[in-house]
């Protein structure tokens, strides 16, 4: 892979990878998520993540909003719970433009009183149409049953009496602690030379000044295996079964990864699938998660079934956790596991956009980029001792916990 790396005085690192085609994309990648909020903050990181859009010292709202829209571009942001992501999709011409635009929202944003008041009724709004929403919320709850008590473990949005407390103080208080220019990623990919790409990275993100950010705290290793069942005005049963996991620089992550595709994955072929809906109907939607993050994970899965058909279901799910636990795959299993898995990155490598915030995200994390083939010797490494091992460690029925909405 082509790369060209770069790291400013100030500490913020530039990734670019050349690619072909008309379209650029690049983005800037902050180490500031919802876990960073301090007590009364919640929801904080993802309400700045829209308030950046909201006017700059020389730009209101909507012209940080017409910028790219007007070429044909487009400008998005997201929160995790670990980073917030400003990032744009254009037309290589209009390369400059969009590095200038993402960096007057990073550090010229001026949170206007009126927009704060207005924008604090809108994620609400949104607030409201996640809790109508049983198999999104479901997720949320469980993780805040595997991270009892802590950031890391409550939902992205706050709530709404956190919701309306913040102010300009508070937002500029959390943005002074957590945007630290060490911990943040210029991203970029498309048809653009380096030498246009390090003069504009210079030109639009060298004057940042440096501070230092206040260390991340580590997660309490609170979890205890439990099972929670909440009546729900629903018309389906949802039901999570899962375990803490490994984090991201584990080295059983990769294991884990194979795991979770094989049993729940993106393909029609993943176990779950198979047992649950192909053989035996109970389900429309059955998947697996495995969300990583920088000192922790979660191993989780979800399906939605009638009322009639939860027990069974569940007595499927544990068989498929158990027959992983007490076989190992096949040789034949085992590489068709591995090549599925290289083929969804391989995939996803061909979306620029995609790669372009992969990039970010693996410069942030781990301060290096491993290539496909880097990451492909990484799968093929994994053994079937190595899976039978990571299965008995996170699908132990002593160590599950359920959560059921019915």
């Amino acid at each position: 892979m082509n790369l060209f790396l770069h790291t400013l005085d100030n500490g913020i690192r530039l990734v670019h990878h050349r690619t072909k085609g008309l379209a650029a994309h690049c983005g800037l990648m902050i180490c500031a998520g919802s876990r960073d909020e301090a007590a009364g903050e919640h929801g904080i990181a993802h309400f700045i993540e829209h308030m950046l859009f909201k006017g700059t010292r020389k730009r209101k709202s909507y012209h940080v909003l017409s910028r790219l829209e007007d070429v044909g571009g487009e400008l998005n942001a997201y929160t995790t719970k670990e980073e917030t992501a400003i990032h744009g999709s254009f037309m290589k011409g209009d390369y400059e433009r969009a590095v200038e635009i993402i960096s007057d929202i990073a550090f010229n944003s001026v949170f206007p009183e009126k927009e704060i008041d207005k924008e604090k009724a809108v994620i609400i709004e949104e607030i409201n149409s996640y809790l109508d929403n049983p198999a999104e919320m479901i997720f949320d709850e469980f993780e805040e049953m595997v991270f009892p008590g802590q950031p890391l473990g409550r939902n992205i949005l706050g709530t709404p009496d956190t919701v309306r407390s913040f102010t300009r103080k508070t937002l500029y208080g959390f943005i002074s602690r957590n945007y630290d220019p060490r911990q943040m990623v210029f991203c970029s990919a498309g048809n653009i030379e380096d030498n246009k790409i390090l003069r504009l990275f210079l030109k639009y993100f060298g004057a940042v000044p440096a501070k230092k950010k206040n260390n991340r705290s580590s997660i309490l290793s609170l979890y205890k295996p439990s099972t929670l069942i909440k009546k729900m005005a629903t018309n389906q049963n949802h039901c999570i079964i899962g375990n803490a996991a490994y984090a991201l620089k584990d080295k059983r992550r990769m294991g884990m990864f194979l795991l979770n595709n094989l049993l729940g994955g993106q393909g029609m072929n993943s176990r779950l699938n198979l047992s649950l809906r192909e053989k035996n109907g109970l389900a429309y939607d059955v998947e697996s998660y495995y969300n990583t993050y920088c000192d922790t994970g979660v191993f989780s899965i979800y399906f939605g079934t009638d009322s009639r058909n939860l027990e069974k279901s569940i007595s499927v799910t544990r068989s498929e956790l158990d027959k992983l636990r007490s076989k190992k795959l096949g040789i034949i299993q085992l590489s068709r596991a591995k090549n599925q898995i290289k083929g969804y990155l391989a995939r996803g490598y061909e979306n620029h956009e995609n790669l372009m915030l992969s990039l970010g995200k693996s410069l942030l994390v781990f301060n290096r980029i491993d290539t496909l083939e880097d990451i492909c010797k990484k799968i093929d490494a994994v053994t079937s001792s190595e899976l039978l091992e990571i299965a008995n460690d996170i699908f132990h029925p002593s160590s599950l916990s359920t959560l059921i909405y019915k």
